[in-house]
């Protein structure tokens, strides 16, 4: 009898099959975000976020950098995801948590917490007390990139973590709101792989397109917003005021069934 080989072992946490191996196998998202945190598959983004932590800037020079990629944050059962761009080297790489510890997160928790889907304005650090209210913060890029800007086989080689974070979600999923161009162009193909049909051709990004995209046997449907991102170039000129943002979460809470809707 012809004798067979043992099974393949699983790819490293520094090989690019990581992500695909791994996160498809994960039966929950406290498990998803468990192995996320292993992952070293993209080595320019683990320099990048580890020379970073070894050179804090002088306002954070007495911390520990987290220096990890970040997982999303929020419950496990949200009805609305929101989908950014990638941890900020000073901000979610230092502090372990999305939209945590800079500007950008000031401007989005503060809004959050005025519509009433977080428990305080602020951000500052993991274990702060912030709780989020049916909603579930993520990217599409889980490593901050050298100069906020990922490559494209970067933003593939990660996309297993965002599909399966969407699949896990997939049940108690309504809405997405989508803060940038970036993650418009890197969410629609994940949706897509998810179980959502999409059109055809595919909606061009800006702040306040609406997408519905049709429920399906195993799919129920989904609005999807998009948002200009709370940078701080955007929301410095104005791009995007404070109050244009509250308006839009409001309007994906309603559409998620976390508040009232428009109609």
């Amino acid at each position: 009898m012809e004798e067979t080989g043992a099974a393949p072992s699983p790819p490293g946490s520094g090989e690019s099959g990581f992500p695909v191996y791994h996160a498809a196998r994960c039966g929950g998202l406290a498990e998803l975000d468990a192995e996320l945190v292993r992952c070293r598959a993209c080595p320019r983004l683990v320099e990048w976020r580890e020379e970073t932590a070894a050179h804090p800037r002088a306002a954070f020079r007495d911390q520990e950098y987290w220096a990890r990629p970040v997982p999303g944050f929020g419950p496990p059962d949200a009805a609305l995801a929101l989908v950014g761009l990638a941890p900020a080297a000073h901000g979610g790489n230092r502090t372990g948590r999305m939209f945590t510890g800079d500007a950008s997160g000031d401007f989005l928790f503060a809004a959050l917490h005025a519509v009433g889907l977080a428990s305080q304005p602020t951000a500052t650090h993991r274990g702060d007390g912030l709780e989020l209210y049916g909603v579930r913060v993520t990217a599409p890029v889980h490593c901050a990139p050298p100069e906020n800007r990922p490559t494209p086989a970067e933003r593939r080689t990660c996309r297993p973590w965002l599909s399966a974070e969407l699949e896990l979600l997939g049940p108690s999923l309504r809405a997405v709101v989508v803060l940038g161009a970036f993650g418009w162009q890197a969410l629609l193909p994940v949706l897509g792989e998810t179980g959502w049909p999409l059109p055809r051709p595919r909606p061009a990004f800006g702040h306040g397109v609406l997408l519905t995209l049709p429920a399906t046997g195993r799919r129920q449907e989904l609005q999807v917003l998009g948002s200009y991102h709370p940078s701080r170039r955007n929301t410095f000129t104005g791009r995007l005021a404070f109050d244009m943002l509250v308006e839009l979460l409001g309007r994906a809470a309603g559409l998620a069934g976390l508040g009232p809707s428009e109609d």
